[in-house]
Parts: C-alpha cells; sequence; structure tokens
C-alpha cells in the first residue's frame, strides 16, 4: 500500500520519509508531490512490472489521478469499499501491530489470545480518533473528483459486509472489469 511505502520511507529516514512523518504524525495526508514520486519510483520496480500491482488509499486527490495518468500508469479496477465514517474510526484507532511478527491485531474484532503478544503491542502514532477524523475529512473533500476519473472501471463494494463476502465482491467486480475490458 502506499501507506506501508510512506512507512517503509520513514523507517528508512530517507529525505521523503522525514517530511511524509511530519504529515503523518500531525494527521494530515502527504502533499501530492511526496507520495508521487514514492508510487511513481514503487510502480518502476520489477515486481510491480512482472506481477501487477494495487494500490491501497492512492489516488486520494484529483491531482494524484491526473499525475498517474501523466506517468502513463494506468489501472485495471478500482475498487470502492463503502463503509460509514463511524465504523471506519473504530476499526483504525482499535488497530494494533505485533513489532516482532509484523501482525496486525484489531483490541475488538481479533485481539491476540497470547498475553505476552498484548503486551508488546504498539498503536501507530496516526492511529487517533482526532487523526482519523481529520483524514476523513480530506477523504471526503476530494473522493468524488477521484472517483470521476475512474468511471469506466470503478466498482462499488460495501465495506462493512464480512470479510468472505467483501473478498468475493472484490474477485468478482475485478472479473468483471477485465470481463468488460475486452
Amino acid at each position: 500500500s502506499t501507506g506501508d511505502m510512506l512507512r517503509a520511507a520513514v523507517a528508512d529516514q530517507t529525505e521523503v520519509g522525514k517530511l511524509a512523518k511530519e504529515y503523518m504524525d500531525s494527521g494530515k495526508l502527504v502533499p501530492d508531490d511526496v507520495i508521487i514520486g514514492v508510487v511513481k519510483d514503487r510502480l518502476d520496480q520489477s515486481d510491480c512490472q512482472k506481477s501487477g500491482w494495487l494500490l491501497d488509499g492512492f489516488p486520494r486527490t484529483p491531482a494524484q489521478a491526473d499525475a498517474l495518468a501523466a506517468a502513463g500508469v494506468s489501472a485495471d479496477c478500482f475498487l470502492f469499499l463503502n463503509v460509514p465514517d463511524e465504523v471506519l474510526v473504530e476499526r483504525v484507532v482499535g488497530r494494533r501491530t505485533d513489532p516482532v511478527t509484523g501482525k496486525i491485531y484489531h483490541m475488538t474484532f481479533s485481539p491476540p489470545d497470547d498475553e505476552e503478544v498484548l503486551a508488546r503491542l504498539e498503536q501507530r502514532s496516526d492511529d487517533t480518533e482526532e487523526k482519523v477524523k481529520v483524514r476523513l475529512e480530506q477523504f471526503h473533500a476530494n473522493v468524488d473528483a477521484v472517483k470521476g476519473s475512474y468511471t469506466e472501471i470503478s466498482v462499488d463494494i460495501d465495506g462493512t459486509s464480512s470479510p468472505a463476502d467483501v473478498s468475493k465482491a472484490v474477485d468478482a467486480g475485478i472479473a468483471a472489469t477485465a470481463k468488460a475490458k475486452l
């Protein structure tokens, strides 16, 4: 995901990573010029060229969608998971990561069984209710324009369904979009 790309840049303390960290820690979205460079570089790597790619949460703004198109990057399918804001806040605020294994848990929906694992879980600095609400405000300000860039390949999915049902809907959406392109 673009978030993973950014976190890797932050962990590596690259110039872009240091800049991105300031925005992430304040709950703001990383500016387009910073994130576009990170994404373009990643999509040019051999594994993406060979196997394809999935962008999670990107593009987030019309400028990002335009920059991808200008760079010759085109998607086969644009998936939009519809989830109410209050559900998103609950999901994000309860999220924790095990720094040893990298496994992600949720304190309500999927807490660890092991007390040792529970004791070492970490919450990301931008996973607070206040920061999530800032990100959601920015998301809502841009979502219609971004979706407008992908109307021919867009698939809306109910993101409140069970994980198995969401997975089936994603598979069906990708298959339908691929079939429509033939």
